[in-house]
C-alpha cells in the first residue's frame, strides 16, 4: 500500500471512529441550570426571554443553562429542568 492510500484509509479510519462516538458522548450529557456566566448560555430560556446560545445577560441566572457531564451539577451547585420551572413560576 502507498503511503498516499495509508494516509486516506488512516484518516476515514478517524472520521467513522468519531461519527460513531458522538452520540454516546451526548448521551452522557444533561442540561443543568443556574450555572451559566453570563453570555456563556448554551441555549433557550426557561423563561423564554431568548431562543439562543450566547444571550444570558447574569451569571449564574436559574434560568438560563449549560451542558455538563452527567452526574455532575448537583456537585457544581446547579438546578435540574423541574427545578428552574418550579422557581420560574
Amino acid at each position: 500500500m502507498n503511503q498516499r492510500a495509508m494516509i486516506a484509509a488512516t484518516a476515514a479510519t478517524l472520521m467513522s471512529l468519531a461519527l460513531v462516538s458522538a452520540p454516546a458522548a451526548a448521551q452522557e450529557k444533561e442540561k443543568c441550570f443556574g450555572i451559566a456566566k453570563a453570555g456563556q448560555n448554551d441555549c433557550a430560556s426557561v423563561a423564554g426571554t431568548h431562543s439562543c446560545a450566547g444571550q444570558s445577560k447574569v451569571d449564574m441566572d436559574k434560568m438560563e443553562w449549560k451542558y455538563v457531564a452527567k452526574g455532575t451539577c448537583k456537585d457544581m451547585k446547579g438546578l435540574s429542568l423541574e427545578e428552574a420551572k418550579k422557581m420560574k413560576s
